[in-house]
């Protein structure tokens, strides 16, 4: 933990923040996600894609000391680096960044709240609604919510099994994202 702590890790480190955002990154752009289940395929969407799954793992990392600890600090910070950066991409200009990553950021941390508060009491009701609010705001219905919010609630739980030493490895899976159930009978 003191190599860890004191830099002497520091390529380690970042090999692991590398693969589990890596992992992040391959659940949140699953093309289901955005057709079947409508998430809006626009930055905003993706960005709510990318802060859900991330929320996934820190909720997990939740309450861990030392080495995870530190995973999880160094995890936020490349997020908000890459959102940094995509807002650049999108041609946001240096005076506009700071504004957008502060309306971002509260946006970020209220989810976190919001999911997290609904994820520890396995409340699918809750979470659809929670996820209804912040990624389809402007939909009166949106019936998908409460499949995005099974699937989260699986993650959570293939997480909450994952051991220390896997994730201090950097190895984390999600799991797939169901299929329609169709009767072809």
């Amino acid at each position: 933990m003191f190599q860890w702590l004191s830099g002497g890790g520091r390529r380690d480190r970042r090999l692991v923040v590398d693969a589990l955002y890596g992992e992040i990154v391959a659940a949140a752009r699953q093309p289901r996600l955005y057709s079947a289940w409508r998430v809006p395929d626009t930055p905003l969407g993706r960005f709510e894609m990318m802060s859900l799954h991330v929320f996934l793992l820190l909720h997990r990392l939740r309450g861990e000391e030392g080495a995870l600890k530190e995973i999880a600090q160094e995890l936020t910070d490349h997020f908000f680096l890459e959102v940094d950066h995509s807002l650049r991409e999108l041609g946001i200009g240096d005076m506009g960044v700071p504004k957008r990553m502060k309306k971002l950021a509260r946006m970020f941390y209220g989810r976190l709240s919001a999911y997290g508060e609904a994820v520890d009491r396995a409340d699918a009701a809750a979470l659809g609604d929670a996820l209804k609010r912040n990624i389809a705001p402007d939909r009166a219905v949106w019936e998908e919510a409460g499949e995005l919010a099974s699937y989260v609630l699986d993650a959570h739980a293939i997480l909450a099994a994952t051991i220390g030493d896997d994730l201090r490895a950097g190895k984390i899976r999600f799991p797939p994202l169901k299929e329609e159930v169709t009767d072809d009978r």
